[in-house]
């Protein structure tokens, strides 16, 4: 008991340091009306994260942040209606995997004919813009054995990219007018990293945040068949390891914890005292996770990323939201 009680006692300085970011942002948005706190608490840890950087002692429990995003998006199933999605799955779905495989693609095109940069970092950065930001670049690179430079190289510039459409894309929203339908299924097939587009999303309404986040999902759930087609088209080794268990390993398994709780909220199981709390807890869990997500935004980093990579990943963005925006106004 004595090694688990100093095992968590190592969290306790990062959990506390996200758990006062997240308070001020919600005592911060609760004092500013039309402000959205997890908007704010990306912006304080952005703001902590460049001032002061996070203490060595407080980076254990920050770390935790990735598990409170995957588990806030697991109770917000509970938020979902699950008619309301089935009525415009077909149509979501088909512009997800339209997107995935198009933007794929394109992006390819473009990082290899336009700015001449070379394979495994131009599939890295296909990847990483295509279907789930950093954790594609992550995962594509174990499968096509790309060297750490290449990895933090293409990370780096999803990143920079992540920090801006966070702020880019509610504005654009906003100005074009979107329904908090529309702006969601756009975010959620244009943007990159699963956190960013919730917290896009969220900002522009609730309704926004949960179409963002369900699109998203949906796109990153196709991570593991993007991983094995990259396999077969780099390698041999899909032979020695079936295309099931590289499925398995690289499909996001929140995403089952999520379609567990939207089916069980839905079921008439749970009261409607139940469901508020949970969303509660989900949002909470959002807060926590969207300060980590500021402290792990670094301008020094950004500023050290080449210029090839990011007129490539620019050139994809405007490209694929464009056609986003324009299918989501056609057929939402």
């Amino acid at each position: 008991m004595t090694g688990v009680a100093e095992a968590l006692r190592a969290y306790l300085p990062g959990l506390a340091l996200l758990a006062g970011g997240a308070l001020a942002a919600t005592l911060v948005a609760g004092a500013v009306p039309g402000v959205q706190p997890l908007v704010v608490a990306v912006a304080i840890g952005v703001g902590v994260g460049n001032a002061v950087g996070i203490p060595e002692i407080a980076e254990p429990g920050v770390g935790v942040d990735k598990l409170f995003l995957e588990t806030g998006i697991v109770l917000l199933g509970a938020a979902v209606a699950v008619e309301e999605y089935l009525a415009a799955g077909p149509t979501v779905l088909g512009l997800v995997v339209a997107f995935v495989a198009g933007g794929l693609l394109f992006a390819e095109v473009v990082a290899r004919g336009l700015f001449r940069i070379g394979s495994p970092t131009s599939s890295l950065l296909a990847a990483g813009a295509s279907v789930c930001g950093v954790s594609a670049v992550v995962a594509i690179g174990r499968v096509l054995d790309a060297r750490g430079a290449a990895i933090t190289f293409a990370a780096a510039t999803v990143l920079l990219f992540d920090a801006v459409t966070l702020v880019a894309f509610p504005l654009a929203g906003e100005w074009l007018g979107l329904t908090g339908r529309q702006f969601g299924v756009w975010a959620g097939v244009s943007m990159f990293s699963t956190g960013p587009v919730a917290a896009a999303g969220f900002a522009h309404s609730p309704e926004a945040g949960q179409w963002a986040t369900v699109t998203k999902l949906a796109r990153n759930s196709l991570l593991g068949g993007v991983a094995v087609a990259y396999s077969l088209a780099y390698t041999a080794r899909s032979a020695a390891e079936p295309g099931v268990r590289r499925l398995w390993a690289e499909f996001p398994k929140f995403l089952l914890g999520f379609l567990i709780v939207a089916t069980v909220a839905n079921s008439g199981l749970l009261s409607p005292a139940a469901l508020a709390s949970i969303g509660r807890v989900s949002d909470a869990l959002f807060a926590l996770a969207f300060v980590g997500l500021g402290l792990s935004i670094r301008v020094d980093d950004m500023r050290a990323v080449g210029a090839a990579p990011v007129g490539a990943v620019l050139v994809h963005l405007l490209v694929v939201s464009a056609v986003a925006l324009a299918a989501v106004r056609w057929f939402l």
